[in-house]
């Protein structure tokens, strides 16, 4: 993936989360008040964090080998997975409902998700991605080598 490539997918993907986590606090805000809002805030961090990391992580390893792009890949999923499963179970811990809202937390998380996915699909449609695709060369055609 080219550096404009990964580019053209944050910004298109980020641009829609964006919209939607915006909304998705004012919703949480008028339905729940202030639990909704740090519900809300809480549910766009994490998505746009967790997100983000893999399209960054592609631009850091777009010359790199296969390996070393597959293990970094995995190491940033791992370690996106961990940070988000002690960041829950801090807001659970540490924080009451009264706080934070977790059924706005989490749909509000499921939304922004969703924005993310279809900004970032739409991103990649719209890629023009130069592929050497050679026609196959049958033995014994004139003017090719075999």
């Amino acid at each position: 993936m080219s550096e404009h490539s990964s580019t053209s997918m944050l910004k298109g993907a980020t641009k829609p989360a964006v919209i939607v986590s915006t909304a998705v606090i004012l919703i949480s805000s008028l339905l729940k008040g202030s639990a909704g809002f740090f519900a809300g805030i809480l549910a766009s961090f994490v998505v746009l964090i967790f997100f983000s990391v893999s399209l960054l992580v592609s631009r850091f390893t777009k010359n790199a080998d296969p390996i070393t792009t597959f293990s970094l890949a995995m190491l940033s999923y791992v370690t996106k997975l961990t940070f988000v499963a002690i960041l829950l179970i801090a807001v659970t811990r540490l924080t009451s409902e009264t706080t934070v809202d977790r059924r706005s937390f989490g749909i509000g998380a499921l939304v922004i998700s969703g924005a993310w996915l279809i900004g970032e699909i739409r991103a990649f449609l719209k890629l023009k991605l130069e592929l050497d695709i050679s026609p196959k060369k049958e033995p014994g055609e004139p003017g090719k080598p075999e």
